[in-house]
């Protein structure tokens, strides 16, 4: 289970450039670990981000072994329009976690 935590402000004037931050909080293993009996942990790690900005891509990532455990992204946005920030982490079993975010642009 993948909690989440994101910072974007409510509102913002056209033009302007917020930022925006991102921390998923996630139970990983990186696959080098053995259970008690010796058998291999299967590898659980988020291997990509995606942030898109009233469906545009504004940030794309693939991650690979060495991204942290909880890993947190902080990005620049110009602000364009009101919508709404879609973000989504994708975890090595193929699970999304989605949160979006509003944002009124004036």
């Amino acid at each position: 289970m993948i909690k989440t935590l994101v910072s974007v402000p409510a509102a913002a004037k056209r033009g302007d450039i917020f930022e925006v931050k991102a921390m998923a909080m996630h139970a990983m293993e990186n696959g080098l670990r053995r259970d008690q009996d010796g058998k291999p942990i299967p590898r659980k790690i988020l291997k990509s981000f995606v942030c898109r900005y009233n469906g545009e891509v504004v940030v794309d990532c693939d991650w690979h072994t060495g991204v942290a455990a909880n890993p947190f992204m902080s990005f620049p946005v110009k602000a364009v329009d009101s919508g709404a920030l879609e973000f989504a982490w994708t975890d090595d079993d193929g699970s999304v976690h989605r949160h979006n975010a509003p944002i009124k642009v004036a």
